[in-house]
């Protein structure tokens, strides 16, 4: 039965992408594919979902590489049910999980990845995460930084009130965020510095075929910088990846994504003078012939069922004339 539910969905999704030369492009967006279900992070796919998700795309889609899919939709030649897929940030668990199975379902994707924490680093919202993951009081007060008191005695509340917290310092200046976090990290007994993805494994990634795209050096929000300080962030992760990988980085996406809080319009012209083919945000939404090739839209999947991912796919096509 879902066979033809699926089947009859694909016929939908053809049509719904486009016909003729006004193809139309999705590019989906991941961040980590965990070993399993984790009560901490409950928006990331683990192994069991990230197989059916690359499983129903190599079966019903036609999974492009981010190179050959900007090109063609440059130039109004995508096939329908154009898909690329790409993973911000640069977590350990994209070489260990999400790599062997882009393999198996013989699929390509593009990593943007912020080479500041390549190597034992830890992203401040992990830092969050994990501190208070490991803590066994039923209270956090952080009074002390202006932050509040938190009821942490239960799975949930640890959830909530780690998105409460992330939320409430996410847009703050970088160093004062940086603070924030590092007092955080003070509160917890031990915090993993294995998140993230080494050298080794990035160049691993890199040599089976996948593409590393830019992602800044530390994840700033770039709103919040001047122009020479973002083009810092830009132009020294291009160099690094690309020293460190011998090949051009040809992409970028910028850190959250936002048009307006997290990047401003006037900063869409960095990537290009530093030396970038094209840019990615987090806009939800499927490109066109007409989209902005310095602000992509991408989309982020959370549905449960493969009827459902196939669903909400037909209606972000749709939603782009």
């Amino acid at each position: 039965m879902q066979q033809f539910i699926l089947g009859g969905l694909k016929q939908i999704a053809t049509l719904a992408s486009g016909l003729g030369k006004d193809k139309k492009l999705l590019i989906l967006i991941y961040h980590r594919v965990l070993d399993g279900p984790d009560f901490m992070r409950p928006s990331e796919v683990d192994k069991k979902a990230f197989t059916w998700h690359m499983e129903l795309l190599a079966n019903h889609f036609n999974v492009l590489p981010l190179s050959e899919a900007i090109d063609g939709l440059k130039n109004s030649s995508l096939p329908p049910r154009a898909v690329s897929i790409t993973f911000d940030d640069g977590y350990a668990d994209n070489y260990t999980n999400a790599l062997p199975i882009l393999q198996q379902q013989g699929l390509t994707a593009t990593f943007f990845i912020a080479s500041g924490y390549l190597d034992g680093g830890r992203m401040w919202n992990d830092t969050v995460i994990e501190a208070i993951r490991g803590m066994q009081q039923p209270c956090l007060d952080l009074s002390e930084i202006k932050l509040g008191a938190y009821d942490i005695g239960t799975t949930g509340q640890k959830l909530l009130a780690s998105e409460q917290i992330i939320k409430a310092i996410k847009h703050l200046d970088f160093q004062q965020r940086a603070e924030y976090s590092h007092y955080m990290g003070q509160q917890a007994h031990s915090l993993p510095d294995n998140l993230m993805l080494t050298s080794e494994q990035l160049k691993a990634i890199s040599a089976s075929g996948m593409e590393i795209g830019g992602h800044t050096v530390n994840h700033p929000i770039l709103a919040k910088l001047s122009d020479e300080e973002a083009l810092s962030e830009i132009e020294s992760n291009k160099q690094f990846l690309e020293q460190l990988l011998g090949k051009p980085c040809r992409f970028f996406a910028y850190p959250n994504g936002k048009l307006g809080r997290d990047y401003l319009p006037c900063q869409t012209g960095l990537p290009k003078a530093s030396g970038f083919q094209a840019a990615l945000s987090t806009e939800w939404g499927v490109a066109n012939k007409e989209a902005e090739i310095w602000q992509l839209p991408r989309f982020t999947p959370w549905d449960r069922s493969p009827s459902r991912f196939m669903g909400r796919i037909i209606s972000l096509y749709l939603k782009t004339k």
